[in-house]
Order: structure tokens, then sequence, then C-alpha cells
């Protein structure tokens, strides 16, 4: 293997597992440390840059970090990443106000339009405001949010989160007009008004389940309808015994829904094993903590309908069983479950009825979508971007505004005459941590504490309304025990091969056995010969340069390292440092425009 190139920002942002993991790459161990230091305005503004909604987020994120999170590698849990973005939100002050961006006075004489007021959009309002742009958002309903604010329920997420974080955006000068949906893309360009346009319309079209029945009652709701419905008022009852059929995150905002309308036998209904369920993990908790049955194995045949009146549900059983790793179900009868209503929630589809097929905007003939550029998010129709649920489909949030922030470059690069596949480049900065001869800039002492458990409102009480936030978030004490368990693994171990004299300190004392002098080879060969054999093929080997003395080389497994520095507290020639790594990623704040350039 050659010596490994320390000098590529993604070879340290790869050992940030939770960053890495991240879509928008928020620095999630500085956050926790400045969480820890109780700087929670600090925090707050730094997760601010990258994922635009923190509080929004830090209720309803899927959570990618914390699967990546080294944490798990410890003691199986990862550190509560998602939850620790909330106590900031929630403890930051009002003076945050004055560090939020702001769109200067002098416009750039631009114009964007943005199609939808989702988080995609937010975004890029978001990024471009400060730039000087004019920006314009159509929203067909009358308060912006989309999907997070009308399909998300507000016990999950209060309203009062969501109008703050989207004011702080809105608040810069965004000309916002409400109660106006675009039905025409090719009418809205012919206005020439608008120098580019966003699409971010989401994907608002719940899909359907055309079996025996399905037309024959009006008590069989489509998931992502009945929940907008729900939050303007239009449903306030539901049936006592209610079927959900689908096992993703939409499933369960209906089925707990359905408990706070009066219901009191809920049951969801999976087609496959909870192996193969859409749903976060936590989700399916909070839902099962609240007496919803989940039903595997059930495959929708036909709705039981008497004299007009929904009375069941008619089902295929399976026996399920795993075979060379693979979902194998036998058939095993038919069962039915008496119900009083049902809703579907088994996934959202993109609708462009608006968007007319001869304006140059291809769409694909598998999935009727528009054709996006994934990197730049240009659709072939030059000028219209897309971006979140609208650009390839139903993801989370965290999705959206990452997208948001790689087409607002592009808007902003194709306004200003810019090629759009010149992107700004990532970079990264390396500090050294060390302040004494056995101090460092951050605690590497390690916490044996537990991942720690929210705190729910009691059981009876939750039920009183659809406005009351299940979630109370961490106590002070919660939190001084949940930052203490993050491994820091943005302070990097920091090899100087010419200051090495093979000595075996830092062998000797690694408490985890990462490090090994071997003698040169393939990463093959390398990956048996280390101190503890190097097995996860995902996670990379740091290999140094030939060593001065004998010409072996110093080897890292980056799979394990604690991040703990006792290997450069033990070195006697400071040849390893622990060095904090921060991530420079794109965004149009950071595009030279000509006239910078110029400058």
């Amino acid at each position: 293997m050659q010596r490994t190139n320390t000098n590529d920002p993604s070879y340290y942002h790869k050992v940030v597992d939770c960053q890495w993991g991240c879509p928008a790459h928020t620095n999630v161990p500085e956050y926790i440390r400045l969480i820890a230091q109780g700087r929670y305005d600090d925090a707050y503004i730094l997760n601010r840059e990258s994922n635009v909604f923190p509080g929004i987020l830090g209720r309803t994120c899927d959570r990618p970090c914390e699967p990546a999170c080294r944490r798990t590698r410890v003691d199986g849990k990862p550190v509560a990443i998602c939850r620790l973005k909330r106590v900031a939100a929630d403890h930051k002050s009002d003076d945050i106000k004055a560090r939020l961006p702001k769109a200067p006075a002098q416009k750039n004489g631009k114009k964007v339009a943005l199609i939808g007021a989702g988080p995609a959009s937010l975004t890029v309002a978001n990024d471009l405001m400060p730039l000087g742009y004019e920006v314009t958002i159509f929203e067909k309903f009358d308060r912006p949010g989309g999907l997070m604010r009308v399909n998300i329920p507000s016990f999950r997420l209060p309203p009062e989160v969501l109008d703050e974080e989207i004011a702080a955006i809105v608040d810069m000068g965004v000309d916002v007009r409400y109660n106006s949906p675009v039905e025409s893309l090719e009418a809205l360009l012919a206005t020439k008004e608008f120098d580019a346009v966003f699409v971010g319309s989401g994907a608002p079209k719940g899909k359907e389940l055309e079996i025996p029945g399905r037309r024959e009652s009006d008590q069989i709701f489509i998931g992502i309808e009945w929940l907008e419905s729900i939050h303007f008022g239009h449903v306030n009852s539901v049936g006592k015994r209610v079927v959900i059929i689908g096992v993703g995150n939409t499933a369960m905002d209906c089925c707990r829904s359905a408990k706070r309308l009066g219901a009191t036998d809920v049951k969801v209904i999976a087609r496959k094993t909870r192996k193969y369920f859409k749903a976060s993990p936590w989700e399916l908790e909070d839902a099962e903590e609240e007496g919803i049955h989940i039903l595997e194995n059930l495959q929708p045949v036909r709705f039981i309908i008497e004299n007009g009146v929904l009375t069941g549900m008619e089902f295929d059983k399976f026996v399920s069983e795993e075979v060379d790793g693979k979902l194998v179900q036998t058939p095993a009868g038919r069962e039915i479950l008496p119900c009083d209503t049902v809703v579907l929630a088994i996934g959202q589809d993109n609708a462009f009825p608006w968007i007319e097929r001869n304006i140059g905007l291809e769409f694909d003939k598998k999935w009727d979508m528009p054709v996006v550029d994934k990197k730049t998010f240009m659709s072939t129709r030059p000028g219209v971007f897309f971006g979140g649920d609208a650009a390839f489909g139903p993801a989370n949030i965290i999705w959206a505004v990452e997208h948001g922030h790689q087409a607002a470059i592009s808007v902003h690069q194709y306004c200003q005459g810019l090629p759009l596949t010149e992107r700004p480049p990532d970079g990264m900065t390396l500090a050294s941590t060390k302040m004494g001869l056995h101090e460092w800039a951050y605690s590497n002492n390690y916490s044996g504490a537990p991942r720690q458990k929210m705190k729910h409102v009691e059981m009876p009480k939750r039920f009183d309304g659809m406005s009351i936030e299940v979630e109370e978030g961490f106590t002070e004490e919660q939190t001084r025990a949940e930052v203490q368990r993050c491994l820091n693994c943005d302070v990097q171990t920091h090899f100087t091969d010419n200051l090495c004299i093979e000595c075996d300190a830092c062998i000797d004392i690694c408490p985890v056995d990462c490090l090994t002098i071997a003698k040169p080879g393939d990463e093959a060969d390398l990956r048996t010969r280390l101190m503890a054999p190097a097995q996860n093929l995902d996670q990379a080997l740091f290999v140094s340069d030939p060593l001065k003395q004998t010409g072996r080389v110093m080897v890292k497994d980056e799979n394990v390292c604690l991040h703990c520095g006792l290997c450069a507290e033990r070195c006697p020639t400071y040849a390893w440092d622990m060095r904090k790594f921060v991530l420079s990623w794109p965004h149009a704040s950071k595009v030279e425009t000509p006239a910078a350039a110029a400058r």
C-alpha cells in the first residue's frame, strides 16, 4: 500500500462516521462538545450552517448519522445525536437572531422562483437570499413548511418550532405567495420574470390500493391526505377499530393519530417481517408503547362492505423464513380483521400534472419522473432545477436540505453564467489540540454511561389532544451524560513519519490494538498481519511511508480507534498528535462570483 493521503479531505471525513453518514455533513462531534460546554447558541449556529432546521430535525430526522456512530462498536448503542440537536435548539437564547443570515440591501439583479415552501425550497432561499437574490416562493397552502407541516403531526413537531425556524428564512425578505399553486410551468416560464426556477414540490400523491371494495366506502383514506385533513381540521374523529396498511414512518404517524382521534383498537398491517419494515425503529417503539398492534405477514385481498358500511378487511396470510439470506413466504390461508376505518400508507408518488411535456423538460419512461442531473440538480430544460422528493422520490427532510444546498450552488452558477459542473471544492483544516504534556483541548476520558432514554409525556395525558408533544426532551442531567458518550471522532490521530523512532510505546498503550508497525505489503495482506485483524473493509487503513529505522510502516485500523489520544500522549517524539478536523463542505456562499474574483 502507498502512504495514505491525509491531505484529501475525504479521508478524515470518512473517519468521522456520523458526519460522513449525514447527507448534509453536519459537524456532529463539534456541536456535541459545544453543548457539553453549555454553549447552546454556538451549537445551534453550527448545526444550522448545514442542516438549516435544528429544532425541526432534532425531532423528526431519520438519523442516518446514528447507525454510523462509532459508539455502536463499543457498547452497541449510538450517541443520541438527533436528541442532542434538539437540546441546542430548545436552549438557545433570543440573542441567536443577531447571528442568523441576512439579505443585503443591494440586490444582485437576479430573480429566482421556488415552487413549494417545503424544506428543499426553503434551503435554497436560505442560501440565495444572503447573496442578493430576489426569491419568490409559490405555495399552494396558506402557510409554509410543506409536508413538514401538514404530514408530521404536531404531537411530534409543534407548529411553533416550524414557525420559528421557517421565519428565520422568510424574514430575510422572501416573497412568499400563499394559496398560489403553480398550475402551469410553461405559463410561469413564459412570464420571463425569473432567471431560474427551482421545483421543490415534494411527493404529494399517496399510493392507491385497488382491490375489491375500495370505492364502496367513505371510511377508506390515503395516509398523507388523511394527515393533511387532520392538520386543517377537516377530520376530527375516526372509527373505534382502525387498520393502517403499511409500515413506513407515515403509517406510524397515521396509527398514532388514530389513537388521538378516539380509536381504541389500532392495527398496523405489514406484508413482510419486521426486518423489512421501512419505519424507523424508534417510530415503531413509540407506536407500540401507545398500544398499537403491528401484524406481520398479511397481504390485503379485499375490503368487506356490508350494506354500504365498511366492516372489515380480508388478508392472505404467510409463513416467513430466511433462506440463504432471502425472505421466503409460504401461503398459509386467509384472515379477516374487523374494522371501521382503513388508512392506506403504502408509499408516496410524485405528481406533476402541471408540468407540460412539450417544454423541453424530459421525463423518464419507467417512473414518469423528471430527468434530473444528480450532481447539478438541473433538469433537461436549462434554468429549471429540482430537489427534495420532487427530484428523486420520497426521502427524509435532511436529504431535501442537502439537495437544496447543492441546487442553490447550481442556481447561483447558472444565474452568474458560470459552468454548473464547476463546484466549489470541499476542504478541511487540521489543528492540534495539544495544550500541555498531558493536557488536550477536548475531553478524552471514556464514559461508560448508557444511552439516555427520552422521557415521554405520561400515557393518559398524551391522548388529550393532537398538539401535546410526546417527547419532553433531555433533562440537564441526561444531556450531561449523553454528550460524554461521544468519542470525538473528529479529533484525528495525525502521524508524522520522520519523527517516529519505532519505540512501540503507542502500540503498547493502545487500548483497542488498532496500531501495528509491520513490513509493507498490499492491503489484503496487511489486514491479516495487524495486532487485531482489520475485517471491516468499509473503513480505511492508515499506512505511513517506510519508517527510517527499519523500513517498516505504521498501520492504523480506523475501524476500531477510540480517538482517546493515548498514543499521542505516550509518544516521546511527538510523532503522534491529536488534531481537530473541520470539514468545509460546498455551499452557495462559498462560490466565487466573477465580481468577487475581480476584487
